[in-house]
């Protein structure tokens, strides 16, 4: 039985992000446990399930949604499916952990948007687990407290062993540089206003067809100017690194060196292989954020707002990777619940 006070959570999708969020609610988040899980795939989400005490199996969002022992719901299911469950959230008015992408598209998300608006308060936190790591919280602190002066240029270097089968060239915006979008927008306080996308000759360790890597620019409305090395398939190791570069100074986070070992005629360290181990610490802290803020009574952290503007942002990346040249991004105005 849950203690008098305990966050009651539905997970929807128990692939390996979902399946992920349920050992770290019940194993590291406190105040919260897992009372029903969800998956188009029964015998995964009985499987899931089955591990969690009092935890009951569900492959129809809104059954879970609907059940008297669920008081929040974290979406960890494919993005096409997250509008759909999102707009079910709201109907029962439960506060929401949404993984990124909020919804696949910028139509879609600008749905959600409007749903959440007409009820007059947030209900979503979008999962950008980057503002909740260690080292760009510190970036963060740093920029904001103005010692280094105006940021003008922000690099952004983002590498992955090797990318997922049946993956696209413009996945690669879509599913990764979208990090970037998102933690630029944050770090810097501005919106991103256009994308150009240029395109090396593709690696050797590409799937064919697949452009790899990409160098994204993005300009914002604050006059800064950053770019991205996306490179899915480096082969080494998962990096994410970044460096500001402002009027008196400059800042990078993401080195990896928080030991360095000398043996054997050799120097060095190790190098992540993923993401959930090089941000392992940054989801801990989202999902115990989340927690603790829904049961204050309150939503914070990336918003709906948040994950429509990565959208907006997304798409012109698309269009620049596919017709060259500068896209620029296409937003609707900021409405005052999101300022």
């Amino acid at each position: 039985m849950a203690q008098p006070g305990t966050l009651r959570v539905a997970v929807v999708g128990t692939g390996r992000m979902g399946a992920d969020h349920v050992r770290r609610i019940q194993e590291v988040t406190s105040g919260a446990r897992v009372t029903a899980v969800v998956d188009v795939d029964a015998e995964r989400a009985k499987a899931v399930a089955a591990g969690v005490d009092g935890c009951t199996p569900y492959t129809d969002p809104a059954a879970a949604m609907a059940a008297a022992d669920v008081d929040a719901v974290l979406i960890a299911s494919p993005g096409p499916a997250h509008e759909a469950a999102l707009l079910t959230a709201f109907a029962h008015d439960l506060p929401v952990l949404c993984e990124k992408p909020l919804t696949p598209d910028a139509a879609s998300a600008l749905r959600v948007l409007e749903a959440e608006r007409s009820l007059g308060r947030r209900r979503v936190q979008v999962g950008f687990m980057r503002r909740y790591d260690a080292e760009y919280l510190k970036l963060k602190t740093l920029l904001d407290s103005g010692q280094l002066g105006r940021p003008l240029l922000l690099h952004h270097r983002h590498r992955n062993v090797a990318s997922p089968p049946g993956w696209r060239s413009e996945m690669l915006v879509n599913d990764s540089v979208v990090h970037e979008m998102d933690v630029t927008r944050w770090l810097l306080g501005h919106e991103i206003t256009a994308v150009t996308v240029l395109r090396p000759t593709p690696s050797a360790n590409a799937p064919d067809g697949m452009q790899d890597p990409q160098f994204v620019v993005f300009e914002t409305d604050g006059g800064a100017v950053v770019d991205v090395e996306i490179f899915v398939n480096c082969g080494f190791g998962y990096q994410v690194q970044a460096e500001a570069v402002c009027e008196r100074g400059t800042a990078r986070i993401g080195d990896g060196h928080a030991m360095v070992t000398n043996m054997a005629g050799r120097w060095g360290g190790t190098i992540a292989q993923d993401y959930l181990d090089r941000f392992a610490d940054a989801y801990d802290r989202e999902v115990q954020a989340w927690v603790d803020a829904t049961r204050r009574g309150e939503v914070t952290g990336p918003s709906v707002w948040d994950g429509y503007a990565a959208a907006a942002v997304s798409e012109a990346g698309v269009r620049a990777l596919e017709q060259g040249g500068r896209a620029e991004v296409e937003l609707v105005e900021r409405p005052p619940l999101y300022r």
